[in-house]
């Protein structure tokens, strides 16, 4: 596996990079960061946006939540490196998503061997270490595959290849964190994610609106929409308004939140401000296949040939 250090804000394209050369690509953040993120400023690329962008060589991928050391293990002895989504705290009050790959583990030093874009081709991941650092994001991780694997990688992930059955232990185990710690604002907005896998939104927002009113680093909801998509799924569209408001003045360019602004203001009737946030999603990604499904479906036009990766 090759390895990269990242340049500003390219920690996705460049862990994605890295994770491709295992496969025999060999693609580094300059050819990949445009594709990813149109926009230099962008702070975010999803797991699902590398996934696509994976499925678009020809390659399986699949995004989870609700890791497991034992689990991250398993896939490592199969031959299946792991994206892992992960907090990174350079400084205090400092905290931001990151990426690295896994590539291996030694249990005699309880610990995974990492690519890490900003720290280094080797970096030892304690076991307890990445946990409390991947919980902020649900444990959630990106398998990219050679389609004939896939059987394997199946068996591999059991249950969890069911997104259903995923979710549902994810709100368990996540129930279970907080009732061990009822402040601990990390549990409660993964809560929120798996109601919101579960398609039981109300739920959802309750869950999230413990989180915030616990308090959430400052960064949170550029990486994480859940609040938002619980918002919209039950109607609080005002709440979607007042709460991405308050993200986007740190960071204007979250073509997902104009996004949601646009569907919150086209379900209060209020279609020249959607489409000006629609407009605004497009400025920053021009292929961000929600918005320009949102502007095409207003148009009576099919969005099914537009294809975002």
């Amino acid at each position: 596996m090759s390895h990269e250090y990242q340049r500003w804000n390219n920690c996705g394209p460049a862990t994605l990079g890295m994770a491709l050369s295992y496969y025999g690509y060999q693609f580094d953040q300059y050819y990949l960061a445009p594709i990813l993120r149109p926009d230099p400023e962008d702070k975010n690329v999803s797991p699902e946006e590398m996934a696509s962008f994976a499925r678009s060589l020809g390659l399986g991928a699949v995004v989870r939540v609700n890791g497991t050391i034992t689990g991250m293990k398993r896939l490592l002895s199969n031959g299946f490196p792991v994206v892992v989504e992960q907090w990174f705290i350079p400084h205090p009050n400092d905290e931001m998503g990151h990426y690295r790959v896994l590539r291996g583990y030694d249990d005699s030093r309880k610990a995974f061997i990492a690519n890490d874009s900003y720290n280094g081709p080797k970096v030892w991941v304690p076991y307890g270490e990445l946990d409390a650092l991947w919980r902020v994001f649900n444990r959630k991780y990106l398998v990219i595959y050679r389609p004939e694997d896939e059987a394997l990688l199946k068996s591999v992930l059991g249950e969890d290849w069911d997104e259903r059955l995923m979710y549902a232990r994810a709100l368990e185990r996540a129930r279970k964190e907080v009732e061990r710690s009822p402040d601990d604002a990390f549990a409660w907005f993964n809560m929120g994610n798996s109601y919101l896998g579960l398609e039981e939104p109300e739920e959802a927002v309750a869950a999230f609106e413990k989180a915030i009113s616990i308090g959430l680093p400052w960064r949170m909801l550029w990486y994480q929409f859940g609040p938002f998509e619980a918002y919209l799924a039950t109607g609080h569209y005002e709440e979607v308004l007042r709460l991405s408001e308050s993200v986007l003045r740190k960071a204007p360019n979250l073509e997902e939140l104009h996004f949601y602004r646009g569907m919150a203001y086209r379900a209060l009737g209020r279609e020249d401000e959607a489409e000006a946030e629609f407009r605004l999603a497009l400025k920053y990604n021009p292929s961000f296949k929600p918005a320009l499904k949102a502007r095409n479906s207003k148009r009576g036009v099919s969005s099914t040939a537009t294809k975002r990766r």
